[in-house]
């Protein structure tokens, strides 16, 4: 009996484990902009210091301090405050989370 409920469960919470983490998208444009992964392995991953949207040189990186997504001062920026063009972050089914 302990064996079919431990099944069951395993058959129940299998697709929730494998679901992709949020990414960020310019709210414009729909640009890919990465993902919310804390793998710095991911090649996709904002936490990635050598990717191409984790990078500190990569123009598509919310950590370039001087690209148009990570500068304190563009408008699209996630680290300006201010920005009325922040990324959005959006899940694998494209609704997003808020701004």
């Amino acid at each position: 009996m302990k064996f079919i409920i431990l099944a069951l469960l395993a058959v129940i919470i299998s697709p929730v484990a494998q679901a992709d983490p949020p990414h960020l998208e310019d709210r414009q444009t729909g640009k890919y902009l990465g993902n919310l992964s804390a793998n710095p392995y991911n090649p996709n991953s904002v936490n990635n210091p050598y990717g191409r949207y984790g990078s500190s040189y990569s123009a598509d990186s919310i950590n370039n301090p001087y690209g148009q997504y990570g500068s304190r001062y563009s408008n699209d920026s996630a680290n300006n405050p201010y920005a009325t063009n922040a990324p959005g972050i959006y899940g694998s089914d494209n609704e997003g989370y808020g701004y």
